[in-house]
């Protein structure tokens, strides 16, 4: 009697007064939830091409404990058959992987390991088929580029682990990469899911596609051109840079060397960086339409002002010259630019203060970073009060600054948009939850010069296009281009001196109405270093590109002849 009173007790204990608490317990102890991994957004080009995407793949992961369970029943197989020894003979050819291998996973007393990551849905699909207990998946998703390393260092890359680390996958992460939900359920001995069991779950949040204001077909012409120029004049490094003046669009942004988004482990570092908008140079001679461009503004001169050029000027203690040797050469304003005189330059530019002129050159965007919304240096601007003796007449013909080629480049945007600089775009419109694409606002513009010194300036600019100019090689028939070489000493961080050269040409076109600004900088070319005939051509090549793909007619006049000698 008093073992059955015990006996009552208890059972009364566990179906009445904790009846509630062990239920759920024990509904707790065969429960599993799996995380349900959010759709990434992708990333499209700005006709709906993409650029970035994802695709479902699969991690099959095993409850050591019940795999030991395979065919136990089935006591007519061969002991290699049943438990782990079966499942690995049977699990390796759909795997590829060997048989011992597969034994080592699938033996042990952990719950939770994983056995192979990132496999296709069809091959999980065989592997459930085999019904092995213990056996699972796990959903996830792959980061793909499908164009390879077209506009790589813009659109950066995932880690193993699908975490941001570069590029507007980083930036704009909060964006693409939505919210990840779960399910919960009940399961059996065999670790399957009871068919009359609980379940529960929240269903996640796809990320928001990004549309870009990058043409895909653009920005691989830029891309191969780049790479082409680059190995022909045996560069180290180059940037290409193609906007539209009238919105600060950014077409295209191509880098060289540059890397394969699928496996940027197989690139150096510096190789995934975005050279476009993180390396600094000194602009040289296309900095010299700064100091014009002050010059016209500030009423000190015209495109015709007579300058008279020695082939040595003594400034701050020190001698400078031209490119070239020469006497005394009697050049306008307008030749100066053409003929990309340092000393005729500095002749222009002495007549402003120093306060005047480093004021122009931060209106213009240098020693501030462009607002683009990437990772970007705001470049090198020295204040006037640091200055040393020579540094006010260097910063005129652009040496003693540095820019990224998204500043250089928007520069000479800012003179073909009438004296307006724009903040550069590059993402044009992001998705919502009505699954549609929403335009985004243009960043703020700053008026910098008056429209009427922007059209001088670009009439003085066609002169370096011309046979009397420094880029003959830039020219496009049917179109009027407007532009400036750029020849500077290299800075080698590396070595620290300089080492080498900066070879550019930044132009525009049509000069008479000009829709399209393309910059071409080649770093440290050994095979010819002039930006005339090293980055002029590629320019001309681009140019002509994009002004088909974007249908931009041709001009309706003939340049103007403006006078570049005087005597």
């Amino acid at each position: 009697m008093v073992v059955f009173t015990v006996f009552g007790a208890r059972l009364f204990q566990l179906q009445a007064v904790d009846a509630e608490v062990l239920a759920a317990k024990a509904v707790k102890d065969r429960s599993r939830t799996v995380t349900l991994p959010a759709q990434r957004g992708d990333i499209l080009d700005v006709t709906g091409a993409s650029l970035a995407t994802s695709v479902e793949r699969r991690n099959i992961t095993v409850d050591q404990t019940v795999v030991s369970q395979y065919n136990v029943r089935r006591t007519t197989l061969p002991a290699e058959q049943r438990g782990v020894a079966g499942a690995a003979l049977v699990l390796s050819p759909v795997l590829g992987m060997s048989q011992a291998e597969l034994v080592k996973k699938l033996t042990g007393t952990r719950q939770f390991a994983y056995v192979m990551k990132d496999v296709e849905p069809a091959v999980w699909a065989e592997v459930n088929s085999k019904g092995i207990p213990g056996l699972y998946s796990q959903q996830v998703s792959k980061r793909t580029y499908p164009n390879g390393q077209v506009a790589a260092s813009m659109l950066g890359f995932l880690g193993k682990d699908g975490t941001p680390l570069s590029g507007i996958e980083k930036t704009r992460n909060d964006i693409l990469q939505g919210t990840s939900g779960e399910f919960t359920y009940e399961r059996g001995a065999k670790g399957q899911q009871i068919a009359t069991g609980v379940t529960s779950g929240t269903a996640p949040v796809p990320g928001n596609d990004i549309q870009l204001t990058i043409n895909r077909d653009l920005q691989w012409q830029a891309q191969d051109a780049l790479n082409k120029q680059a190995k022909a004049t045996k560069a180290k490094s180059g940037a290409v840079v193609i906007l539209d003046a009238k919105t600060g669009d950014v077409l295209a942004l191509a880098d060289a060397p540059t890397f394969d988004p699928n496996n940027p482990s197989k690139a150096a570092v510096g190789d995934r960086e975005n050279r476009a908008l993180i390396d600094v140079f000194e602009p040289g001679s296309t900095s010299k339409v700064v100091t014009a461009a002050a010059a016209l503004e500030e009423g000190v001169a015209t495109p015709s002002t007579r300058v008279s050029v020695p082939g040595v000027l003594e400034r701050g203690g020190k001698p400078f010259h031209d490119s070239h040797q020469h006497g005394i050469e009697k050049l306008t304003l307008a030749g100066v630019l053409a003929q990309s005189s340092n000393i005729g330059t500095i002749k222009i530019g002495e007549r402003m203060s120093r306060t005047t002129l480093h004021s122009y050159l931060t209106k213009f965007g240098y020693g501030v970073r462009t607002g683009i919304g990437l990772p970007e240096s705001p470049g090198i601007l020295t204040p006037v009060k640091e200055y040393s003796n020579t540094t006010p007449y260097t910063v005129m013909f652009g040496q003693g600054v540095s820019v990224t080629a998204l500043q250089a480049a928007n520069v000479f945007a800012t003179i073909a948009n009438d004296g307006v600089r724009h903040t550069p775009r590059v993402i044009k419109a992001i998705g919502g939850s009505d699954g549609r694409l929403h335009e985004q606002a243009q960043g703020p513009s700053t008026r910098v010069v008056s429209a009427k010194t922007a059209k001088q300036l670009r009439l003085m600019l066609e002169s370096v296009v011309s046979d009397d100019g420094t880029a003959v090689a830039a020219s496009i028939p049917g179109y009027r281009v407007a532009g400036k070489t750029g020849t500077a000493d290299f800075y080698d961080d590396k070595v620290g001196r300089y080492n080498g050269y900066t070879a550019s040409f930044i132009g525009m076109a049509p000069a008479d109405n000009p829709r399209l600004v393309v910059a071409v900088i080649l770093q440290q070319p050994t095979n010819g270093h002039y930006g005339g005939t090293v980055a002029a051509p590629v320019f001309q090549e681009l140019m002509k590109k994009a002004l088909a793909l974007e249908g931009v007619p041709p001009s309706g006049t003939k340049a103007p002849r403006v006078p570049l000698t005087w005597r």
